[in-house]
């Protein structure tokens, strides 16, 4: 139903919700050490157990970090495009623009560990002896050393996160009053300059050096040019899918009174048009390497297109491809509620997985795969987290910008 309310009220069965997901995480990281320490072992064994258990908060902290991040772009994205069609739910994208650097703090920490560990687990070249023996790691530790990696990440995170401060504190000052024309041309002036310059920080990170560092050096040896844009565009069509779901969600619950099924249906529109990039990506980066067949570069994809890894690889390849091509292609799909969920879950999930299968492969084993029900217990605490800081972050300011210049472009739009 239609309501006229503004300010969000976080229901006391959101809330349970959330705490009690969180609280699956917690019981998920305790059980996932105990059974990865619980038991001796030969050293070998110990490392491998360590190993397991990093590689868990690893893909799950920058997996939800990037995720989130990703609405961070949309925002900037949109609005260096002066597009007015996003603005009627926005405050829900900067909502969750908030979980940011509460992720990141928690991932930076995750990382930084893995980084200083004195047996260096997943990242292999941090340890001075192996790179000392090893001409392709030295070569390369002009860039991919531990004090590049640490600065970069701190500088990333924190870049991160007050930009996105800054994009929210420049929507919310919008609402003490009407601007007039003067007033608006200098709000949109300053909202693109801060938008263009969180594009260039997205380009010199997410575009480029901090997919290197945080997940494709868990394979030093194996480089592919392709691969940032092949992580930006699964954390994107993922950070779209979440945004769906929050705006799904406070639909049913009487919000949003502004948004209608005609902006849904552009954010299906998102989800179909970059699940094909997605794919494209995927496709290219495989076939290029399978091509050249240079056993460097197929290294890496041995164990995920031939070995154990195999049914997660073709299964990221179906949730993430097929399952969007078939039932997005359709403008009804796009414009019903329940479709929407289910695929937005369903997209969350497929990329969750293709995160999965980009970090264990090389850092745990390459010849068969972990329990993935401890994993998925983490990811779940990080979407309680999410579900948590982003409700909190909604009842800070009115769920619409009203005195936004572009506002009204966001209340006629249609598709």
């Amino acid at each position: 139903m239609a309501s006229t309310r503004d300010t969000f009220q976080v229901p006391k069965r959101y809330n349970s919700l959330a705490i009690a997901l969180m609280a699956i995480g917690i019981i998920a990281i305790i059980a996932l050490y105990i059974t990865t320490h619980g038991s001796g072992g030969t050293p070998a064994e110990k490392h491998q157990s360590d190993a397991r258990f990093w590689a868990s908060l690893l893909q799950n902290s920058v997996y939800f970090l990037l995720v989130c991040n990703a609405v961070i772009f949309f925002i900037a994205a949109t609005t260096l495009a002066w597009g007015g069609w996003q603005m009627s739910f926005r405050r829900v994208s900067e909502a969750i623009t908030v979980c940011v650097p509460v992720v990141g703090t928690i991932c930076g920490v995750i990382l930084l560990t893995i980084l200083f560990s004195s047996n260096h687990i997943i990242y292999h070249w941090s340890d001075n002896n192996v790179v000392a023996n090893d001409a392709a790691l030295d070569w390369k530790s002009g860039f991919l050393n531990k004090g590049f990696f640490a600065t970069w990440t701190v500088f990333t995170i924190v870049a991160w996160s007050l930009v996105g401060w800054k994009l929210r504190s420049l929507s919310r000052s919008t609402d003490a009053g009407k601007l007039t024309v003067e007033e608006g041309k200098r709000y949109m002036w300053t909202n693109t300059v801060w938008a263009a310059i969180y594009i260039v920080i997205f380009a010199l990170t997410v575009m480029s050096s901090i997919p290197w560092f945080w997940l494709m050096s868990i394979d030093a040896h194996w480089y592919s040019t392709m691969y940032s844009w092949y992580t930006f565009a699964s954390s994107f069509v993922a950070g779209i899918a979440l945004i769906t779901l929050f705006v799904i969600y406070l639909k049913n619950t009487g919000y949003l009174e502004f948004t209608t099924k005609e902006h849904l249906h552009d954010l299906g529109k998102f989800q179909f048009a970059f699940s094909i990039f997605w794919t494209y990506l995927w496709f290219a980066q495989l076939m290029l390497i399978w091509y050249a067949n240079i056993p460097e570069e197929t290294v890496y994809f041995k164990p995920r297109y031939f070995g154990a890894y195999s049914p997660i690889f073709w299964m990221v390849f179906m949730i993430n491809f097929v399952a969007p091509i078939l039932i997005y292609m359709s403008r009804d799909s796009k414009r019903n509620y329940a479709t929407l969920t289910f695929m937005s879950m369903l997209i969350l999930f497929g990329h969750w997985l293709d995160f999965y299968q980009m970090v264990f492969p090389g850092s745990v084993s390459p010849d068969h795969v972990p329990t993935i029900l401890y994993d998925f217990g983490v990811g779940i605490g990080f979407v309680g987290v999410i579900l948590f800081v982003t409700a909190r972050a909604l009842t800070k300011a009115p769920m619409i910008a009203k005195n936004h210049p572009l506002i009204k472009e966001s209340l006629i739009h249609h598709t």
